[in-house]
Formats: structure tokens, sequence, C-alpha cells
């Protein structure tokens, strides 16, 4: 989860305004590679799951210690007020952040229950609150070790995603889309049809679109369901991230040692 969903990000963070349609493409890191809003927001959750705390401020304390990592404009403004409020969004920043609740949570109604409570602080929308749901509830079938084809039923049914159509079908007309129904269930279809971590972030990247956000949520689910990550990758990720947000990755790491 953590180091599945930060590696997305970075890997994908170079490709979010320059879209490359295909998997192949080299080095994996490209140059200026870094983290994003995804990181940030992810390590929030991980830091609340941890500390205790509401989740409107958290959010609002890393947004914004990290001011310019990229978020939305209805975040950015959000991020800022003294007393914010939900503003109904269905953008999938609410899913890019909630990866951490499926590790720290133990129950299917636990971690639906969660993921709500994160996302509702902003995107309370019912499709951001839906996205929200389903990666987190993916990342904890896939870490609890339930199959591909059990989570792709599990998915379909409680949430309503097409999770039957393939990449190929998928990639060639798909466009930049923040929502949560339109790079949700994108993502957890690439996770569908990869092999192993380093192919499932290939894969999100080749669709195209949010090109971070959508391997931050496919990085999380493959890290869960196939384990550890290369070190390599690993190695790159830590030595990328901000020395602040490293103590809050080894901190959750070690209370949830599988999410390392």
């Amino acid at each position: 989860m953590m180091l599945g969903a930060i590696a997305g990000d970075i890997i994908g963070s170079i490709f979010e305004s320059k879209n490359i349609k295909k998997a192949d493409f080299d080095p994996l890191f490209q140059i200026n590679a870094t983290w994003t809003d995804d990181t940030v927001l992810t390590l929030a959750t991980a830091d609340l799951l941890t500390y205790g705390g509401s989740y409107a401020d958290i959010y609002q304390i890393y947004g914004c210690r990290y001011p310019f990592a990229g978020y939305g404009g209805g975040f950015f403004q959000w991020m800022k007020k003294e007393n914010p409020e939900p503003y109904n969004s269905w953008g999938n920043g609410a899913g890019m952040r909630v990866s951490p609740i499926g590790w720290a949570r133990d129950s299917i109604d636990d971690v639906l229950a969660e993921a709500e409570r994160s996302a509702e602080v902003t995107h309370n929308h019912p499709e951001g609150i839906k996205g929200a749901q389903a990666i987190a509830l993916a990342v904890f079938l896939a870490r609890t070790g339930e199959g591909k084809e059990h989570i792709r039923e599990q998915i379909e049914s409680r949430f309503d995603y097409n999770l039957g159509r393939t990449l190929d079908e998928i990639r060639p007309n798909y466009e930049f889309d923040v929502s949560c129904q339109g790079s949700v269930p994108e993502a957890i279809i690439a996770f569908l049809e990869s092999s192993d971590f380093e192919s499932a972030v290939r894969l999100a990247i080749s669709i195209g679109g949010d090109s971070d956000t959508i391997a931050c949520m496919t990085g999380a689910i493959a890290h869960a369901h196939y384990g550890k990550i290369p070190e390599t990758i690993v190695e790159t990720c830590r030595k990328k991230l901000h020395k602040r947000l490293l103590p809050v990755l080894d901190e959750f790491c070690e209370r949830y040692p599988d999410a390392g």
C-alpha cells in the first residue's frame, strides 16, 4: 500500500501532462519524476491511522505544509479555509489517498466505513465516496489473500463498476478524467491485467489521463496483492521523498508491517 501507492505516484508524475500510451517506456523513473499530492495525502491518511485525529485537520495540515504538490483547485481552496466544509466533489482525490485504510482495518465493514469517513470531509458526493471505498476494499481484499477474480466480483457487485473491459479497449480513446467514476475502475483494471508490481504501474500509466493518480491507486492494490516491491524501486522512492515524510511512512509500516 504505502510504498506501492507512492511508487505509482512518483513513476506516473512525469506523464500526467505528457501522456504515454504504452507500457514499455524506459527508464521506469523518468528524469524529474517526483512525489505529488497523491503521496502527501496518502501519508496524511497514514498519519491519522497511526496517531488519531480528524481527517479534515490532517488533510489541511499536510496540504498547507506542502502547498505546491499539485492539488486540485477545489481541494487547494478547501485546505486554506478556517472552517472547511465538504464541497461535493466526485474527484479521484478521495481514491488516491485512501489506500492506508485497506491495511489498517480488519473487516470489510470497517474498511468501507473508514473510507467513507476519509472521503466525506471533502468528497461527499456519492461517486467520491464510492471511489474511495472501492480502492480501500480492493487493497483490503488483496492483502488478505483474495484472488483477482474475487476482487473483481466484489468491486463490480458493490459499486457497479464495469471491470469487464480490457486496457486495449480503453486505451485508444481514454482522455484525462479526474472523476472517480472515470479513473477508479481503470486503475483496478490495470491491476487485474498485471503480472507483477512493476507491470501494474506500467499498465496504469499506459492508459493515459491522470497518470500519477491512476498509477497511485493501481500501485496500492498491486503492492497488497503481490507483496514485496523490488528493492530498486523502494530505494529510489525513499531517496525522492521529502525527509519529513519518511518517519510517517516508517511508523505506519512498523505498526502495519506488511505495508512496508
